[in-house]
């Protein structure tokens, strides 16, 4: 494609050089180039582009795209725009043949729910006819095709390059979720969503947005100014969950008309007559165009939010309610969320993501609601991530479970028994029994605690002191099969480990 087919969608930009030239390919990783490679030049937060010019330039690269003149390569064609990442955004889309101007997409953001909403969605576009693509946590798939996902939200150019493959597979639709980096580094600039949703925001991230703010700002923008209506998408439509503290702040910016939810709010889809149990819930979504009586083999008031946040998307592209009610019950469940590793023992286990205080109380609010024995849950907190959130996880997990075991989740590069200490430091107010390994041999007879740092040990504990008719949460880690110790990853996964340890049990 011709360098000139590339800058049309962009408003601003100074060329110097040869605009008829033909690209190969677009990158902002300069050891990525090749020859009639595009290279982009964006200052990230530890390191500039910029300084890689000369070595895209020797492998290749038949122009540059930066932000600072001074920079500038002398030898080749070079373009300067005010906003490096918004430029490769459009820019790639272009590249790709802009897949979403012409397709349905659905876009969901929030700090939890985005992938067991996804899932949903997508069943509701299947039920319409509309077979869909969805890129978000776990992957990027299309029927048969499925690419790797590397981030929740992918770099522009991989993102348009995965929509352009999974448009060419047959899919129809396409539902990602949209995560705050992306958002914040403009990944999603050049996407043509339809609707986007807004689900809940609680502290996570922080790491990065270092306020809770910088992450609400963050998340506005998809609404204020992703979802203002074009020529492409004239109508366009947001879902707001209004039962979180922040939805109406999210609504007040929206660029388009707003289609509300809650389960606590009277919002324009919500439900009536929900009866919920350990097989699921039963009920009535009341809706602007109709009601639908409901069933789900999905748990917890998390999910019916969820549930209601798909339905809202069905409303909002008009699809059939019919559509709504056949995905929604025909969705059983997600890979890593609220999922069941079978056994023969009458033990309840559950393998769960959650791995935030927020999702982490919601977990255990709806087992404790539900449960007809003891709670036991195993849990841990990431390494080189938000610090502050390791003393409210551990104090959550301890106050709503029977026996919490605090583990290493992906320590990466810190010390994981400094972790468990400050883990310890949010259990230790509630003055419940610490119990040693040792001590639990015999097994437990009143609420507690207990500190063991290897993993695999801990659900291999966690299964052995479980009873019948007992639950057992996982929690933390979901769908992952690895776990960062260092800087290397090893295959590990809490589904595996659990079936491993009733194996051995049995044994």
């Amino acid at each position: 494609m011709q360098l000139r087919q590339l800058l049309s969608p962009l408003a601003d930009r100074e060329l110097h050089g040869d605009d008829a030239l033909e690209v190969a390919g677009l990158t902002c990783d300069s050891r990525k180039v090749s020859q009639g490679t595009l290279f982009f030049a964006l200052r990230g937060a530890s390191v500039d582009g910029h300084r890689f010019i000369p070595a895209a330039v020797a492998a290749g690269a038949v122009a540059v795209v930066l932000e600072d003149a001074a920079s500038a390569p002398g030898d080749i064609t070079w373009v300067r725009v005010p906003d490096g990442r918004a430029a490769m955004a459009l820019m790639a889309a272009a590249y790709c043949g802009d897949p979403t101007a012409s397709l349905p997409l659905i876009g969901i953001t929030g700090t939890n729910g985005k992938t067991t909403t996804t899932y949903l969605i997508e069943a509701i576009l299947a039920a319409a006819g509309l077979p869909p693509a969805v890129l978000g946590t776990i992957s990027y798939r299309f029927g048969a095709t499925q690419i790797e996902a590397s981030h929740t939200t992918p770099e522009s150019t991989e993102l348009q390059a995965a929509f352009r493959k999974l448009a060419d597979a047959g899919a129809r639709a396409f539902v990602m979720e949209v995560s705050s980096h992306a958002l914040e580094q403009k990944r999603v600039d050049g996407s043509h969503f339809d609707v986007g949703i807004f689900s809940n925001l609680t502290r996570d991230h922080l790491d990065y947005h270092l306020t809770m703010e910088s992450y609400l700002e963050s998340k506005q923008r998809f609404f204020s100014q992703l979802l203002k209506p074009t020529a492409a998408k004239p109508r366009r439509r947001a879902v707001i969950n209004m039962d979180d503290a922040y939805g109406a702040r999210m609504a007040a910016q929206a660029a388009c008309p707003v289609i509300t939810y809650g389960v606590d709010f009277q919002g324009d889809v919500r439900a009536s007559d929900v009866h919920s149990s350990v097989n699921g819930f039963s009920g009535t979504l009341v809706t602007p165009r109709g009601d639908i009586d409901f069933s789900s083999r999905l748990l917890g008031r998390f999910n019916l939010y969820n549930i209601l946040a798909a339905a809202a998307a069905g409303i909002a592209l008009e699809l059939p309610l019919e559509a709504i009610k056949s995905g929604i019950e025909g969705h059983a469940t997600v890979p890593g969320r609220m999922e069941r590793v079978e056994n023969s023992r009458g033990i309840t286990l559950l393998v769960d993501y959650a791995h935030t205080g927020d999702a982490l109380e919601n977990v255990l609010s709806t087992l404790r609601e539900l449960a007809t024995g003891r709670i036991i849950a195993v849990f841990g907190c990431g390494g080189d991530r938000d610090p502050g959130k390791r003393p409210l996880m551990g104090a959550i997990a301890a106050r709503l479970s029977d026996l919490a075991i605090a583990t290493s989740d992906n320590p990466r590069t810190e010390d994981p028994l400094l972790i468990l200490e400050q883990v310890k430091a949010g259990i230790t107010p509630l003055a419940i029994r610490e119990y040693s390994v040792g001590e639990l041999d015999a097994g437990f007879s009143e609420k507690g605690f207990v500190m063991l740092e290897n993993r695999r040990e801990a659900i291999r504990l966690a299964v052995a002191l479980a009873r019948p008719g007992d639950i057992v949460l996982l929690a933390g880690k979901g769908h992952e099969n690895y776990q960062i110790i260092g800087t290397s990853k090893h295959h590990f996964d809490d589904r595996e480990e659990a079936a491993q340890a009733f194996k051995e049990l049995a044994s």
